[in-house]
């Protein structure tokens, strides 16, 4: 049997809602078999014994690893994968791999044109336009808020808040960031809690992964550590923030201005940053150009093809890194 009609045999699940381009490649390559979401109530005796792989947006629960014994790989569709049980992945020897470095670059020039929008009130300055209030009323009101003189905080130095770092040094502005731990080889100030961070910047991007140890980190302490002037951009996860705070900052002028691309619960936005005029809000498009959201299918797809020809993943998480391919 040769290696293509090897993988034609190894059956892989597919949640509904799952990139058009990945799942052609997969009827391409393997036995795809679609389900309506990753639910255990939804997984046949035919699933049970023929799944091998999963690739999917969606998160995957310890409960979904079990209804499948012979699961061996879920390749997750994006950087972030806190929405999977990679404990319980890595207990049960399943390989978790995600797509990292493809998106990097769009999503760091997304946090940058976030940030702009936020300071320099564009997106209602071209509605200003749009509306003939230009025409009837004159000139656009001048931005409360500059660029000029500020001082950038990066919460999640990981690739794109490097990225985004690059960037920043570009404009001119000081950088400093915080981790669970000190970046080797990066130059900018590192602060050791994100509270010494609020208090040392005006500016705060969070890149930061979701999680327990990262859930409502940004919360009211922190909005009153970064000030009057404070600017606050999340580009990373909306678990990290605690949105009722943050809207009530925003309300009072606790801080100055937010722009948001990620919500706690998506699609669905609090009502109270929805009615905010200094929030400048996105449904969550960092990465999504068809340029990336192709080079993120493509890498998804190579990691199932990887593990099922060559027994290794090209993106393995930290978390499963140690799984080896079953005989």
């Amino acid at each position: 049997m040769t290696k293509a009609e090897q993988l034609e045999a190894v059956a892989i699940l597919v949640p509904a809602d799952f990139s058009d381009h990945a799942v052609a490649r997969i009827d391409q390559t393997f036995n795809r078999i679609g389900i309506e979401r990753a639910d255990p109530a939804l997984v046949t005796e035919e699933m049970r014994r023929a799944v091998r792989g999963i690739a999917s947006f969606a998160g995957i629960s310890a409960a979904m690893m079990d209804a499948l014994p012979n699961l061996e790989l879920i390749a997750s569709f994006g950087v972030g994968y806190d929405s999977v049980d990679v404990g319980h992945a890595a207990a049960k020897d399943i390989m978790v791999t995600n797509t990292p470095d493809v998106l990097t670059e769009e999503v760091a020039d997304t946090a940058i044109g976030l940030l702009i929008n936020t300071v320099r009130d564009l997106p209602r300055a071209e509605t200003w336009l749009r509306d003939g209030s230009w025409a009837k009323k004159g000139n656009y009101p001048l931005s409360r808020l500059t660029l000029r003189a500020r001082r950038v905080g990066i919460f999640g130095m990981g690739r794109i808040g490097q990225a985004i770092a690059r960037r920043l040094e570009a404009f001119g502005l000081p950088i400093a960031y915080h981790n669970r731990r000190r970046v080797e080889g990066l130059s900018y100030q590192y602060h050791d809690t994100l509270k010494g961070l609020a208090e040392a910047v005006d500016t705060l991007i969070s890149v930061a992964p979701g999680g327990a140890s990262t859930q409502k980190a940004v919360n009211a302490g922190i909005l009153l550590a970064l000030g009057a002037n404070g600017v606050f951009v999340n580009i990373g996860r909306g678990s990290t923030v605690d949105e009722a705070a943050l809207a009530a900052a925003l309300a009072d002028g606790t801080i100055a201005a937010a722009g948001l691309d990620v919500f706690a619960d998506e699609p669905n936005v609090p009502k109270a940053l929805l009615d905010l005029p200094n929030a400048s809000l996105l449904p969550h498009v960092g990465s999504a150009s068809e340029h990336t959201r192709r080079a993120m299918a493509d890498l998804c797809v190579d990691n199932l093809v990887s593990w099922f020809s060559d027994r290794r993943p090209l993106t393995p998480v930290p978390e499963t890194a140690h799984v080896k391919a079953r005989p």
